[in-house]
């Protein structure tokens, strides 16, 4: 068969064709890396060589605060990621706001419960000393008990000056510092009028406090908010500390601290009992090697000159304890859309940023991202017992950080509904499976029942912290589960952990106390609670006062009336992951045949409460002793092994302090037979 020849026009259509095929651009690679070390996660668009010149430097000023505390090791018990962006105008545009205009320092820190944000300018030289005071807290909060505030303050002052290469480490000098003039963008010098006074400025005066009174100045180091730094308050503390760990007497503050803090002895005396001079001799010793560092003189002099410069020689070096060859750091490459994500679930955080910050993230969440198709699966509404197929769109980490927003405000089924989505699109984001515990435990206390789909949360909770072993968050949030599901001794495991992990956060002190009174060591939890009263966190403390106000009536009757009155008045309320069939089994409950017989015709009742205690001395028969508010209950079965239950798959004996809600034919006015018993 004869081929018919092909038009001039369609050859010509099939040549552009190939011609467009062959010229399209291929889509530029993401700038964005993730960088990991081994304690730290760096998100770049500045390269792979930046990226892990970040990392590095970071572990190494890690490493130098190890030795300050004279541990082989430090805890960081909430993750921390690192943004670094490679210009100026992407950095700004994410910064924090100052009278209008974001902050001039190319490094700032972003705390939070859940996690922590440090994020860097790298357009500008060593900016990862920018947060250096920051990280300072950061590893005091987690590694070292809570003190008075000149130590800390004086501590982060002195770490802020470190500067660090692949060689060595530079420490000791003014961290506040700054030349007389400044250069503009022309590279014209200008005078800095009314500068505020550096530390070496403040300490040439005549006038210092006295050493008693900077000793025991309040000063809350709870927060990363502080305000200047150029007084004498910190100026003091930092000679102190930088007094103390040139003469190594570390050991010694230890022993003072414990004098003054657990002893309650003046300072007077435990100065002179901790390192053997009096104050006056301490004092003039500090003020003494405060003019023997000649260093710190001569940088104060030259800063005053045109020209100077910013980077003059620290007071000390020493060899760097952590080299480029001595961690392993590796690179993989992040999709675009991810990295976006991750710099606005960090803007989320700032005030200022949030409403842009929540554009960008409603946007990435809401638009299908090409690089993924699209997932479809289990819906899983945090228990596994919703199994509705849904069909997710969108980028993970925008509906997770929208999540953590919603969370954060109280708006519980929103925050359930994009967890929902985020799960659908990468089940294996551990960040989820956090923030689903969390969900659940935020909608017990509003709605004041207990923990639904508890055994899932454990489950999940474990695998967190499979993924990141210090999270002390999560060992809180085990804690309360465990004790929840009836196991103080298992809750308080988890509890120590996540108070060794962070011992100045009071709040896990206080659920410690609360686990030792449902475990009814009373001398133990009340120990917690009086030195809780007069901490720091009002919150905290109020809530201490109340449970030492509760333990005595605890003690007598086996149940706070606080906590079984509430029981009492709140029905229970249900979350979005209910699926009905406990109010299904309850209403099976209500209707089945009295243990009375049928003869038996008295309308049976319903009680929420808590089990106190069950007497099996008659077996098979059982007395269970039930609370609610003043009301108390002797409920017997005659057969514990026909009992209907509900949430059990047997009868125990052994059950004391559980949450119940028991259907029951009323004897007298504080007894009854049981008709059914659903145990929480």
């Amino acid at each position: 068969m004869a081929c018919r020849p092909i038009s001039t026009s369609l050859l010509v259509v099939m040549l552009l064709g190939v011609l467009l095929v062959s010229s399209a651009p291929a889509a530029e690679p993401s700038p964005w890396l993730e960088i990991h070390s081994t304690h730290f996660t760096v998100i770049t668009d500045a390269g792979e060589k930046k990226g892990k010149e970040v990392a590095l430097r970071f572990e190494q000023m890690r490493a130098v605060f190890a030795i300050f505390l004279m541990k082989d090791r430090l805890n960081e018990p909430v993750p921390l990621t690192i943004l670094a962006f490679k210009n100026d105008k992407d950095y700004y545009q994410s910064a924090p706001l100052r009278q209008g205009q974001p902050i001039t320092v190319p490094g700032f820190f972003v705390p939070g419960e859940d996690r922590n944000f440090i994020v860097l300018n790298l357009f500008e030289e060593e900016s990862w000393r920018a947060v250096a005071h920051d990280l300072a807290h950061v590893w005091l909060n987690y590694n070292y008990p809570e003190v008075q505030g000149w130590f800390d303050e004086g501590l982060a002052e002195y770490f802020s000056s470190i500067r660090v290469d692949d060689k060595k480490y530079e420490i000791g000098g003014d961290p506040e510092l700054n030349p007389a003039f400044s250069v503009d963008l022309l590279e014209n010098q200008h005078e800095v009028r009314n500068a505020p006074k550096s530390l070496t400025e403040l300490l040439s005066g005549q006038v210092w406090l006295a050493l008693p009174d900077l000793l025991t100045m309040k000063h809350d180091t709870s927060t990363y908010t502080e305000g200047t730094h150029h007084t004498l308050f910190y100026a003091q503390s930092w000679m102190v500390m930088h007094y103390l760990l040139h003469e190594k007497k570390l050991p010694e503050t230890g022993v003072y601290f414990d004098l003054v803090e657990n002893q309650h002895l003046p300072v007077e005396e435990a100065i002179q009992k901790a390192y053997g001079v009096t104050a006056a001799q301490f004092d003039q010793a500090v003020k003494d090697y405060f003019h023997s560092l000649t260093p710190l003189f001569v940088a104060l002099d030259a800063s005053r000159q045109a020209g100077s410069q910013t980077n003059a020689p620290q007071v000390y070096q020493f060899p760097v304890p952590v080299g480029p060859n001595d961690s392993a750091i590796i690179a993989k490459p992040v999709r675009e859309t991810d990295g976006r994500a991750s710099v606005a679930e960090m803007k989320i955080r700032i005030p200022e940023r949030r409403e842009a910050a929540l554009q960008e993230l409603q946007g990435l969440a809401t638009t299908p991202d090409p690089a993924t198709p699209k997932a479809a699966g289990k819906k899983d509404k945090a228990d596994n017992q919703s199994t509705t197929l849904v069909t997710a769109e969108g980028n993970e980490i925008a509906h997770r950080a929208l999540a953590w927003d919603h969370l954060q405000r109280g708006e519980l089924d929103s925050a359930a509904e994009e967890l929902g989505d985020a799960a659908a699109l990468n089940q294996r984001d551990m960040w989820i499976r956090y923030y689903l515990s969390v969900l659940k435990y935020r909608i017990s206390q509003d709605k004041h029942t207990d923990i639904q789909g508890l055994p899932n949360m454990m489950l999940d909770l474990r695998a967190v912290l499979d993924w990141y072993p210090e999270f002390a968050n999560a060992y809180d949030l085990m804690a309360l589960a465990r004790l929840q599901g009836g196991g103080p001794v298992a809750a308080m495991q988890a509890e120590h952990a996540a108070v060794q992990l962070s011992p100045r956060n009071q709040r896990y002190v206080y659920h410690l106390a609360q686990i030792y009174v449902a475990d009814k060591r009373w001398d133990a939890a009340k120990g917690l609670l009086e030195r809780l009263k007069s901490g720091s966190d009002a919150q905290v403390a109020a809530l201490a006062r109340a449970e030492l106000e509760r333990i005595p009536t605890e003690q007598k009757y086996g149940i706070s009336a606080a906590s079984a009155t509430a029981n009492q008045k709140l029905s229970t309320q249900h979350s979005p992951f209910d699926v009905l069939e406990q109010d299904a089994a309850k209403r099976a409950a209500a209707q089945a045949t009295p243990t009375g017989g049928p003869g038996d015709r008295r309308p049976a009742k319903f009680l929420q409460g808590r089990l106190v205690g069950v007497d099996c001395s008659q077996s098979p028969s059982a007395v269970l002793t039930v609370t609610s508010g003043s009301i108390v209950l002797k409920l017997r079965t005659a057969d514990y092994k026909s009992l209907l239950l509900i949430g059990a798959d047997a009868f125990s004996c052994e059950w004391s302090n559980r949450a119940v809600s028991v259907n029951y034919r009323p004897g007298g006015m504080a007894d009854g037979d049981l008709v059914s018993v659903e145990v929480r």
